[in-house]
């Protein structure tokens, strides 16, 4: 059998921090994975920010609330639930994720926490594992299944190659020029047929 492991945004919503800092105001908060490799080193930045403004759990959820998923994702997902089973492999958290993926269609998500006090200040984050999209497709190859992984940052590339199959989708141009080993893609059409390239299963269309 074969699983469908996506990454979530920039793949089928929006980057949950950048909607946050236009929101904001605060540039120093739309830095992504796709410009910073380093997980860790991204989310001390976050957590400062977030400190240095008295902003909080409650006022990114506000923000969150008013998003939706990426134009033509929910299709995407229903066609490719027909086809695998989907996993969703994320580096955000189950506290920002939960109205996104009501709007999906609730595909399985593997994600991190937060810690929060009870005022909403984020104290700290709580990774599931350690590389925890890699380790994600290392268990479920123990399971003997086939995995084929699309992302779109930095931080997706350990897990698209320890797939079967990776595809970078919508990717920047410097994340592409240093991972030339897998295809780019744009646009879910685009997508579509590079998931039915990569199975070994014929596939309808």
């Amino acid at each position: 059998m074969e699983l469908a492991c996506l990454d979530l945004e920039g793949v089928l919503i929006p980057e949950i921090w950048i909607a946050f800092a236009e929101k904001t105001g605060i540039d120093a908060l739309k830095a992504t994975t796709r410009d910073i490799p380093d997980y860790d080193v991204l989310m001390k930045q976050r957590l400062q920010i977030l400190d240095d403004h008295n902003l909080g759990l409650n006022e990114i959820q506000a923000v969150i609330a008013e998003l939706e998923p990426l134009p033509g994702a929910r299709e995407f997902v229903d066609w490719l639930r027909e086809r695998f089973q989907v996993v969703i492999l994320s580096d955000t958290f189950y506290e920002f994720a939960a109205p996104l993926m009501r709007q999906l269609g609730y595909p399985t998500l593997f994600c991190h926490r937060l810690e929060v006090d009870g005022n909403g200040k984020v104290l700290d984050y709580v990774l599931r594992q350690p590389d925890p999209k890699r380790a994600s497709i290392k268990a479920f190859h123990g399971l003997n299944f086939r995995c084929i992984a699309a992302g779109d940052s930095y931080n997706d590339t350990t897990m698209l190659s320890e797939a079967d199959a990776g595809i970078l989708f919508n990717a920047p141009a410097n994340v592409i020029a240093e991972f030339p080993q897998f295809p780019a893609v744009t646009g879910y059409d685009n997508l579509k047929a590079t998931f039915l390239q990569a199975s070994n299963r014929a596939l309808p269309a």
